[in-house]
């Protein structure tokens, strides 16, 4: 931001405070740090230090509460006094009377060591955390939104007659015959599989595998769900170039796609995929009947419901498609523990709500091109601002899903809540600037930190569990 009021960045620093405050609450309380300090202020008779080195990680706690606390009364005496809206105004009076009690909740479970308050404790964290947020949102969309913006009815794809107006030429001739024609046909088979999909979504299996733990975390699991989970999302971008051929020869971003410009044909693809789909359920059936059954439903949804159901007809394709991403944290905790569990939910939810905050960002960079496609977009349907303010909704609630699941957690420490807080800080920034920037590549800067923020924290989710 380059104007004089700082406000916005001002509250941004608040809510990713709080947001610190909550993860390091929820690792403390996996650590019984609390416990190791059951007094307050500090520990022993309320006035010496701990005696043990967990309980720094409670004094710690503690202090920081103490500045997040300040960071909350700078902000609100800010908000006050500038011509902020009434709703702004809600949102921070309600973090200005919560944050009290989650002190006072606070004390009472180092004190008490009570359970079901520090279940409380961690319900009024995520409600401050939400209020911060909601008041950023709207201050940033008062701001930043064009008010004049109304929704457009949903794009209809164009007709064969119009398409022809939207083609794009290929980027580079496609060779006829010898082996440039074998190298391109090649590569082609490669580009069908759709790999850059594949390094985020076997991120995602690895990390509820390495969650789940127990005795059936081997070496063999994890190869064959990895190797299966490969294959899956090959044969499931290889559908999806069969099924949005026609599509993709309208938009330039897709233009030059194997089927596009008739590098392969729409029988090999099929086959091709087929073959991709028996390889993968077989490795998942190796494993176990759930993570093949699970495999093959992923597959399903992604080629059908979203490509052809949801993608073509809804605004909430994206939302909805999410659990196209988020099945392989259910099949990686299937695979290690043979069933569908609390872990493996938690992390599905995470994908799923981290999705949208994601894909959005795309959705603005290629706007035209989506529109050209007639796919109903949000940025195409609801305009800009819309989509700006669903993105920081769902960054919200990816971020309160990460923090309930580092509280549920046994095996996730200091590693995960670091890089939790630390990415989410800059995927939160980059969002700001979009809104402010309104640009291509503040959109992809977005984006790439909505990779960065996820990739870097199924890792860290590896690392601890291993560790651990």
């Amino acid at each position: 931001m380059t104007r004089q009021d700082r406000f916005p960045a001002l509250l941004a620093a608040t809510t990713m405070g709080v947001y610190l405050l909550l993860v390091v609450g929820a690792t403390t309380t996996l650590s019984n740090a609390a416990t190791a300090c059951a007094a307050w202020p500090a520990c022993g008779n309320g006035y010496t230090l701990p005696a043990e080195t967990v309980g720094w990680i409670a004094i710690g706690h503690r202090l920081l509460a103490l500045g997040v606390g300040a960071l909350v009364v700078a902000t609100v005496v800010s908000a006050f006094r500038r011509s902020t809206s009434r709703r702004v105004r809600v949102s921070l009076s309600i973090v200005t009377l919560a944050y009290p009690l989650q002190a006072g909740l606070g004390a009472y479970v180092a004190i008490a060591d009570a359970s079901t308050t520090s279940v409380l404790h961690l319900a009024v964290g995520i409600v401050i955390f939400a209020a911060s947020m909601a008041a950023l949102t709207w201050w940033l969309e008062e701001e930043t939104g064009d008010s004049n913006e109304s929704p457009s009815p949903s794009p209809t794809r164009p007709t064969d007659a119009e398409a022809s107006s939207f083609e794009n030429d290929p980027t580079g001739t496609v060779p006829e015959t010898g082996w440039p024609r074998i190298k391109a046909t090649a590569a082609a088979y490669v580009r069908l599989m759709k790999p850059r999909l594949m390094w985020l979504l076997c991120l995602v299996a690895a990390a509820a595998m390495a969650l789940a733990g127990g005795s059936g975390f081997t070496p063999r699991t994890v190869a064959l769900t990895l190797a299966g989970g490969s294959i899956a999302i090959g044969a499931s971008g290889t559908f999806n170039h069969v099924l949005e051929r026609d599509v993709d020869r309208r938009m330039q971003r897709t233009a030059d796609r194997p089927l596009a410009v008739d590098l392969v044909s729409v029988r090999r693809a099929i086959t091709f995929g087929l073959l991709l789909t028996l390889l993968s359920v077989g490795l998942f059936w190796l494993v176990n009947p759930l993570a093949a059954a699970l495999g093959l439903l992923a597959i399903v949804f992604y080629s059908v419901v979203y490509t052809l159901v949801l993608k073509p007809n809804t605004v909430q394709n994206t939302v909805l498609g999410g659990a196209a991403g988020s099945l392989p944290a259910l099949i990686g905790w299937a695979a290690v523990t043979g069933e569908i569990g609390g872990g493996g939910l938690l992390l599905a939810a995470l994908i799923f709500l981290w999705t949208p905050a994601h894909f959005y960002n795309l959705a603005l960079a290629y706007q035209d091109d989506y529109e050209r496609g007639g796919f109903p977009m949000m940025p195409v349907v609801r305009g800009e601002t819309a989509t700006h303010r669903h993105i920081l909704w769902y960054l919200g609630a990816t971020l309160v899903a990460a923090a309930v699941l580092a509280a549920t957690a046994d095996a996730l420490g200091a590693l995960y809540v670091g890089v939790g807080v630390t990415l989410g800080a800059v995927f939160l920034w980059a969002v700001v600037r979009l809104h402010y920037e309104r640009t291509e590549s503040a959109a992809f800067r977005a984006f790439h930190a909505s990779n960065a923020y996820l990739g870097l924290l199924l890792l860290a989710v590896v690392l601890d569990s291993i560790v651990v």
